[in-house]
């Protein structure tokens, strides 16, 4: 179709929605949802056949409006916060869900690259956690404890002492996208490396079993959350690499908010993991097997399901799929 046949021919539509944007004509929730359907459906058709065009620029614009009209109707029915996490987000993982599993991909690559390195050279895990911690868990393991440089501290100590360790990792991911997510790459790649060489070192002194068992118990969170955490940090860089139809600053702009409510969200698992390893893992050795999986299985299954889930759930319901 001809972009002057595709305009004559869905104006009506644009403008009718204009005029629901400025409050000259009322609506259900209903039809703006389907009106706004319809304005996704143009975009997407103008983007694949006038990806240059005006009217692709418009109707981007026209798209992020109605998609605001649909956030304000349910942000009505529902608490501040509990929208803020429970659909905002969502949708904002639906929508950057390829930087979410671009993270994930970048980590397992790096963590097995570590877990060939650890195999391969027995030097590489000194190189990694360092001589003083080598030694001392090397001391641990034979002493019959593996776990026992958990069980230094207080609890409350060791709970802030780790927050605070991970929230700056995090943040330092986050805010490594502004050189085009290379930082982040970069940050991203070391953990993985470094929880690698961490199995792999256990698994050559025969304390697998129990370095699982006690190092997911708050591990789970933990990189689960850094992994979304590096995620924001990969949109910003894409806003930057990437602005489509948008001006740069504009994309940056809306790369910069729409990452950090992500790395908002990551906040709650940051202080749950942190919660964790200061008060229970330390336990991990007394505490029956049984109890040790189901609180690990538990962290994963809620962690996974609020990112990989939830998001395709909250977007069908916002028909944006």
């Amino acid at each position: 179709m001809r972009e002057v046949a595709f305009i004559k021919q869905n104006k009506e539509k644009w403008l009718e929605f204009e005029h629901i944007s400025s409050n000259k004509e009322k609506k259900s929730p209903d039809d703006i949802a389907n009106l706004h359907i319809k304005i996704m459906n143009d975009l997407v058709y103008a983007q694949t056949y006038y990806p240059k065009s005006k009217v692709t620029t418009y109707l981007n614009k026209l798209a992020k409006s109605s998609f605001d009209h649909v956030y304000h109707t349910k942000r009505q029915e529902q608490h501040i916060v509990l929208h803020f996490f429970f659909t905002k987000i969502p949708l904002l993982a639906y929508k950057h869900r390829k930087y979410i599993y671009l993270s994930f991909i970048v980590f397992f690559i790096c963590f097995f690259i570590g877990l060939l390195s650890t195999f391969n050279d027995d030097a590489f895990a000194r190189q990694i956690l360092g001589h003083a911690y080598v030694d001392q868990t090397i001391e641990n393991i034979e002493s019959g404890d593996a776990m026992a440089i958990y069980k230094s501290g207080s609890n409350w100590g060791t709970f802030i002492g780790i927050y605070d360790n991970n929230q700056r990792v995090g943040l330092n991911m986050f805010l490594s996208g502004l050189f085009l997510g290379i930082g982040t790459g970069f940050y991203i790649a070391y953990n993985a490396i470094m929880v690698a060489v961490f199995q792999a070192f256990f698994y050559q002194h025969n304390s697998l079993f129990d370095s699982f068992k006690g190092i997911w118990i708050h591990g789970t969170y933990e990189i689960f959350g850094m992994i979304i955490e590096a995620a924001a940090g990969y949109i910003i860089g894409a806003s930057l690499l990437f602005p489509g139809t948008l001006k740069r600053f504009q994309s940056f702009r809306i790369g910069v908010r729409e990452a950090f409510y992500i790395f908002i969200s990551t906040i709650p698992f940051t202080i749950l993991a942190a919660f964790l390893e200061g008060y229970i893992t330390r336990y991990s050795n007394t505490m029956p097997v049984v109890l040790c999986f189901t609180i690990i299985l538990g962290s994963l299954g809620t962690i996974g399901y609020y990112y990989l889930i939830l998001p395709f759930k909250v977007a069908k319901q916002h028909a944006l799929r």
